[in-house]
């Protein structure tokens, strides 16, 4: 006993011996920590996959999917694992589920969070719009959500009536294109459908002169949508292009006063004729031109002019239009659009 201990004394007085033990002991403990992580890394994990294409908004069933081994390793933390957690739940509104694609928590979604996605897309202060189309007035089905729209009024017939073009309403958003079953043309990949609406977001006096419009078929008139030609100065937002056409529509219909709207918009600038001589009119834009917002005015349709004080003084020698805009840094724009001189006339705010 007295020789074994005093064996370890001279083995643990040798440092080198001892360093080289401790190296041993440490290259052992990583090596087995290693073994683990990759043991554990790419141990099988069984995980469901789809077995067939799921289209947008199908309810998932379980002949379309299967359990399948995958390594943990490859495998991110939003891939459902469970096939609980997916059959008898939905495909969300804007993924397309491959064959043999694993399911992703944001790709499937309960019925009740599958909201109309036009909808949700349709801006605050307007009204949503179903505008009646086919595959020829949509240029053979050309015209994709997100794209931008003018709406063409023809009125007359060309016999008793000379006939009269011009463009309504330009700049418009379109929000959806669906078919006659109220089906998403676009979200399907393996469906041919053909367009039947087109959807897109007005506000309440554009809706109620293009509805207006929309009625007067016995007087020969036909509205159609172009795809938007130029520059868009203002973001996403809508005018009156043609005062002859919305004329035309005002002396074929009656006008119900629309309740204003106990809140107002604060940004968007106010126009007042001050007289004189010369037909003066002020614009008065909210504090901020000068470098929180951008403010414009377009006179007559032309070209716009920066404006970075309160109040602008506008002349005019005859009638016209003038159209004063307030754009924030997010590209939101607040719009209002007048007739000069504005005795009899009515404002359009965008």
């Amino acid at each position: 006993m007295n020789n074994l201990m005093a064996s370890a004394k001279r083995f643990l007085k040798n440092k080198n011996i001892v360093t080289i033990v401790g190296v041993i002991i440490i290259l052992i403990l990583l090596y087995v920590g290693y073994s683990t992580q990759i043991n554990r890394a790419v141990e099988p994990v069984s995980i469901p996959v789809a077995t067939e294409t799921i289209q947008p908004r199908t309810e998932i069933t379980d002949d379309m999917v299967q359990m399948i081994d995958m390594p943990n390793v490859s495998l991110s933390e939003n891939v459902i694992r469970s096939r609980t957690q997916i059959v008898g739940r939905y495909s969300n509104i804007n993924s397309v589920i491959p064959e043999g694609s694993m399911f992703y928590t944001d790709s499937v979604v309960d019925a009740e969070e599958l909201p109309d996605a036009a909808f949700a897309k349709v801006k605050s202060g307007e009204v949503v719009y179903n505008f009646p189309v086919d595959m020829e007035s949509t240029y053979g089905n050309s015209i994709f959500p997100g794209n931008k729209i003018d709406i063409y009024m023809k009125v007359g017939d060309g016999d008793e009536e000379k006939i009269m073009i011009g463009k309504l309403i330009e700049n418009i958003e379109v929000l959806a294109v669906k078919d006659s079953s109220g089906q998403a043309v676009f979200e399907n990949t393996s469906e041919r459908r053909s367009p039947a609406m087109m959807i897109f977001g007005l506000k309440t006096d554009l809706y109620l002169l293009l509805k207006k419009a929309s009625y007067m078929g016995s007087l020969g008139v036909e509205l159609y949508p172009v795809p938007h030609g130029g520059t868009v100065e203002e973001e996403g937002a809508t005018q009156v292009s043609t005062q002859q056409l919305v004329d035309y529509i005002d002396a074929h219909s009656i006008n119900i006063p629309i309740a204003e709207e106990n809140t107002e918009d604060p940004l968007i600038p106010t126009i007042a004729e001050t007289g004189g001589a010369r037909n003066t009119v002020t614009i008065t834009f909210p504090e901020g031109c000068n470098g929180t917002y951008t403010c414009t005015y377009v006179k007559d349709g032309g070209k716009p002019v920066r404006v970075t004080k309160t109040t602008q003084n506008v002349v005019y020698t005859g009638n016209g239009t003038l159209t004063a805009t307030v754009q924030e840094e997010n590209g939101e724009a607040h719009t209002i659009t007048t007739n000069i001189p504005m005795t009899n006339s009515t404002n359009t705010e965008s």
